[in-house]
């Protein structure tokens, strides 16, 4: 008989870094899965905590090499944008690492004040302000202005937005540009409706910047919604990027620095390829290229990794309750939990998981279709990204589990955490996991399952 873990290791180069098996049960990053089910139950998400920093310091890392390689004269600088995830425990072990922090919203800005008040950032600390903004995000970015967050960057989205700042911010302060890229082909928009026209960027700078001495270009700021990837569109789109910034800096002395925003991939399959090195030496190259080309001075680097940094840590597990065969082949497996409200990007954008059982590896395996427990035809998951099927074991008179697996990226804010969700079905609880400097790992409880009352209390009852 063909086990589940024939299965595996024939379609993968299994084990890998992450994963392995032991005794027929699943260890995610050394952590044995059913040890955590059985001590929390299921359904359940998890955070395994080091895997942000790992993320962290593989990036300055690539990024170190690629400047060394190439001689280039500027410095990196890592963000963290808050909005893949704004849990405490992830801004807490990515501020170990020493990174500064993008925003993108109004309620951003409490937040950088609870982490300063906690002593985890400083005045010195980037804090990059993207997004469009109404007048109380502008508010309290002009507030710590003039509280002295002398690194406190509001990133222009509009040709108006600077006008807040210089009736209200009495202290110099630097902005930056957002440059309103072109989108990829396939996109619903030619243009982004984020940032500013090309053509409008130096009529910007001339009428309302270059003469005004309590403000000074910092930064210009570019992002794609595809992510850097090495396709032709995106090295087409940086390369328009560069040249803007040489054409800025001409007239721009203060001008220093390059944001080329995010879209670092994670692993969503167990055949991921990116080569991370290898981006980050060509972006280096090209930056350096085109400078160089045009005599023009280095730019600082900020990338804004929000999936990368806390993508990988993050795990969802289930058990399935019941078999059901709808027809001659359709054989469902029906999970304890729903894809559409706590995996709604599984739902929303077809996206894939690495999704593996986590025991009964020694136990044949058939292909099955997920459903979830909202009354929801499209609550299912039927696919991974590698094929058209899903394969899980068939075991007999025992309880199957299984994850998906880096969940960590917007799940939780877009599945609406601690509030309503779809047929009121519960958030799960959500489980911590963390490795002391000797290679110990401990695991707690952060927050506990939703409750019926919080539910009634919300919905004015």
């Amino acid at each position: 008989m063909n086990t589940y873990k024939d299965l595996i290791e024939q379609t993968f180069d299994f084990p890998t870094k992450e994963f392995k098996v032991e005794n027929n049960e699943l260890h995610f990053n050394g952590v044995n899965m059913m040890e955590i089910i059985e001590t929390y139950g299921t359904p359940l998400k998890l955070s395994y905590l080091p895997k942000i920093s790992e993320s962290i310091q593989n990036a300055k890392t690539y990024f170190k090499n690629a400047m060394e390689q190439h001689d280039y004269k500027g410095n990196y600088t890592y963000c963290y944008c808050t909005k893949s995830s704004h849990f405490s425990f992830v801004l807490n072990e990515a501020l170990k690492n020493d990174i500064h922090i993008e925003t993108s919203s109004t309620f951003d800005i409490p937040l950088i004040r609870s982490l300063y008040a906690q002593g985890k950032i400083t005045k010195d600390t980037f804090i990059i302000c993207n997004g469009f903004k109404r007048e109380l995000y502008k508010q309290y970015i002009s507030e710590l202005l003039n509280e002295g967050f002398v690194n406190c960057v509001p990133i222009l989205d509009n040709l108006t937005e600077i006008d807040y700042y210089l009736e209200h911010v009495k202290v110099p302060f630097q902005v930056g540009i957002r440059i309103a890229a072109d989108e990829e082909p396939k996109f619903g928009f030619y243009t982004s409706r984020l940032g500013v026209r090309y053509n409008d960027i130096i009529q910007l700078y001339e009428d309302k910047i270059k003469d005004n001495p309590n403000v000074s270009l910092k930064m210009l700021h570019f992002f794609i919604n595809s992510g850097i990837r090495d396709t032709a569109y995106y090295w087409s789109e940086l390369t328009r990027f560069i040249q803007k910034y040489v054409d800025l800096k001409k007239i721009s002395p203060t001008l220093d620095s390059m944001d080329i925003g995010g879209g670092w991939p994670i692993k969503t399959n167990v055949f991921f390829d990116y080569d991370y090195q290898y981006m980050a030496e060509q972006i280096v190259k090209n930056i350096k290229w085109m400078c160089g080309k045009n005599n023009t001075e280095e730019p600082n680097i900020f990338t804004e990794f929000g999936s990368y940094t806390v993508g990988e840590s993050g795990a969802v597990l289930y058990s399935v309750l019941e078999e059901k065969l709808q027809n001659d082949k359709e054989l469902w497996y029906i999970i304890d939990g729903s894809f559409i409200t706590q995996l709604p990007d599984s739902w929303g954008l077809n996206q894939k998981y690495i999704m593996l059982a986590v025991n009964n590896w020694d136990e044949g395996y058939q292909n099955i279709n997920l459903g979830g427990l909202t009354c929801d035809s499209m609550d299912y998951y039927n696919s991974e990204a590698h094929q058209y099927n899903l394969y899980l074991p068939k075991p007999e008179n025992k309880v199957q589990y299984l994850g998906f697996f880096h969940t960590g990226a917007y799940q939780e804010s877009l599945g609406g955490y601690g509030g309503i969700q779809h047929c009121l079905i519960p958030a799960p609880k959500h489980v911590l996991i963390e490795k002391d400097e000797d290679g110990n790992i401990s695991h707690r409880l952060f927050a506990d399952d939703q409750t019926e009352e919080s539910m009634l209390k919300t919905l004015g009852y």
